[in-house]
Order: structure tokens, then C-alpha cells, then sequence
């Protein structure tokens, strides 16, 4: 199996923290967010990782050759980005016919089970339950539960099974054939060239798409979302327990970075600071602190804190 990343979008909506690296590269509980998407897909040992790269795209070739753990990695470049169908279809001249592939945006975190791919016989679209499926991309499953059709934020209630990013293909072959024929009939919806385009093609055409559930979707799109998200992931990765320095109060959960020198301080829940950060004299929860922050001082809370 491969697995093809795209993280090639310039994070607008978080500027100014992806001023000066891809949204994949902004710090997240302790670590990054590409890299609880890569450990989170590590179980199913693919034969080579593909980022798909674009704005700031030496950022993220500097920080793949701080990973050899990830193995075999690839960056190819979208350099004029016209949508995820053609994101994804420049990995395909990397990936044989006869080897799955699993295509997972690099903003998308999620508690999934990706061991049931091992042994899957047909294509599979991760789904999760939503309230309001207007706002989705939404799977409609037929009676022998195989996806009879994709419809973008339909206005009727046809499905609440939203599509979340994680794409598994068994069909490579039809896949390249699909965003091929899109592509030389500059086939767009919105101006770009959409995957689902291609798979609601691959299922036109007989190709058996099943969907399997996603139990939390994590978006980090937006500061608040952002925030949100690493409360919930630092449950994973609280170390809080293994810092004890006189005079500082911490509330877990908690990630105390590297090298954090901290005096006087009340820290906690839900902070993660990062590598080499001075704090003094500061009560701060419900925030992100990047390395090498100095806060001498005051309340922090709700807040991405960068230099």
C-alpha cells in the first residue's frame, strides 16, 4: 500500500501562523499535525509515503529529513493547484496498478480504525454522521451497503454519512482512468478538479465503493477548531505528570516541551508549549505555545502563541 498526503494549500485562514510554513507543519499537542496524521496511518507499514507539497514547499522537504522513522517518502510538487483530482493524480504516476493506495488530506485528524484496509476487497470512503449534511459531501448507501452515489451538500436529505478525507482505493487502474478523463476534458466543478468527481465516475462504471466510520472528526481549519483540537489530542500525549518544578501549578492534560524553563507559573488544562519556551509568572490554559516563546507575565488563554 501508499499513501498519498496532499498538503499543498497555504492555510489562509490561519494566517498569520502559516505565514511562513504549510498548515500541516503548525505545532499540535507536542508534535504537528502531519505528524499525528503519518503515526495514525503507520499500523498499515506502507511501501513508500507521497506528500503532495505546494505553498512553502521547501518547509516541508526540510522536515521530512528530520523523519527516517516514516521510512520511504516522495514530495512531488502541485505547483499550479487546480483542485485534489489533480493533486492526487500526480502521486498516481508513482503508484502500480495492482497496489492500493490510501489518499488522506493533511488537515484531517480523525479516531478511525485503519487496520479493517489489510484486508479490504473494495474501495473505501471513511464517513462520519453529521447533524447538518448541507454543509458535507455526503455517501449514499444503497441496500447491500455498497455507495450508490456522492452528492455535494445536498439540500434534501438524502444521507448524513459526510465524507471526511480519508479515501481508500483498490481500483488504482480505474482511478488514473477517471482523473485522466477529467482531465483532458477539462472536466471542473468549481473551477478545479475534484476527486469525487472521479470516484462518482469509478462507481458509474461498476467499481464497489463500501464506507467505514469515523468515531471523531478533528478539524483544524480555524484558531478555535485548531484549539479545540489539541485539547482533545493531548490526551494522547500528556506528559504534565513527568514535570515537577517548585512553584509552578499544572492542570492536566498538559505537553511541556524540551528544554521549558518555567518559573511561578499556573499552567493548565488543555496547553501545550513548546521546545525551549521561557514562562514566568504566567496562568495560561487552553493554549498553544511554540518554541521558543518567551511570556513574562499576564493571563493566556484561548490562543496560538507564536514568536
Amino acid at each position: 500500500m501508499k499513501i498519498v498526503l496532499p498538503v499543498a494549500g497555504n492555510g489562509l485562514r490561519l494566517r498569520p501562523y502559516t505565514e511562513d510554513r504549510p498548515k500541516c507543519l503548525l505545532p499540535l499537542a507536542g508534535k504537528t499535525i502531519i505528524d499525528w496524521i503519518v503515526e495514525d496511518a503507520s499500523c498499515l507499514k506502507p511501501s513508500e509515503t507521497i506528500f503532495i507539497t505546494g505553498y512553502k514547499a521547501e518547509k516541508m522537504d526540510e522536515y521530512l529529513k528530520t523523519k527516517p522513522e516514516w521510512g520511504a517518502v516522495r514530495t512531488v510538487v502541485q505547483s499550479n493547484p487546480q483542485g485534489l483530482g489533480e493533486a492526487v493524480s500526480l502521486a498516481l504516476p508513482y503508484v502500480n496498478d495492482d497496489e492500493p493506495l490510501l489518499i488522506i488530506l493533511g488537515d484531517t485528524l480523525f479516531e478511525a480504525d485503519l487496520n479493517i484496509l489489510n484486508d479490504a476487497q473494495e474501495n473505501i470512503l471513511y464517513t462520519y454522521k453529521v447533524e447538518d449534511p448541507k454543509r458535507f459531501g455526503v455517501a449514499v448507501v444503497g441496500k447491500e451497503g455498497l455507495i450508490d452515489r456522492l452528492v455535494e451538500k445536498p439540500q434534501e436529505f438524502v444521507s448524513d454519512e459526510a465524507i471526511v478525507g480519508i479515501y481508500y482505493i483498490k481500483d488504482v487502474k480505474a482511478l488514473k482512468a477517471a482523473l485522466k478523463y477529467l482531465m483532458d476534458n477539462d472536466i471542473r466543478t468549481k473551477s478545479e478538479f475534484q476527486l469525487t468527481d472521479a470516484l462518482e465516475m469509478m462507481i458509474e462504471q461498476g467499481c464497489k465503493f463500501k464506507t467505514a466510520p469515523v468515531s471523531r472528526w478533528l478539524d483544524c481549519g480555524l484558531v478555535e477548531t485548531l484549539l479545540d483540537t489539541n485539547a482533545h489530542i493531548l490526551k494522547r500525549n500528556d506528559n504534565s505528570k513527568e514535570v515537577n518544578v517548585p512553584g509552578v501549578e499544572i492542570i492536566p492534560p498538559c505537553y511541556i516541551g524540551k528544554n521549558a524553563k518555567i518559573h511561578g507559573c499556573k499552567i493548565g488544562p488543555f496547553v501545550a508549549i513548546g521546545d525551549d519556551c521561557e514562562l514566568s509568572g504566567v496562568e495560561i490554559r487552553d493554549a498553544i505555545v511554540w518554541n521558543g516563546v518567551k511570556i513574562s507575565s499576564g493571563i493566556v488563554k484561548n490562543a496560538v502563541v507564536h514568536k
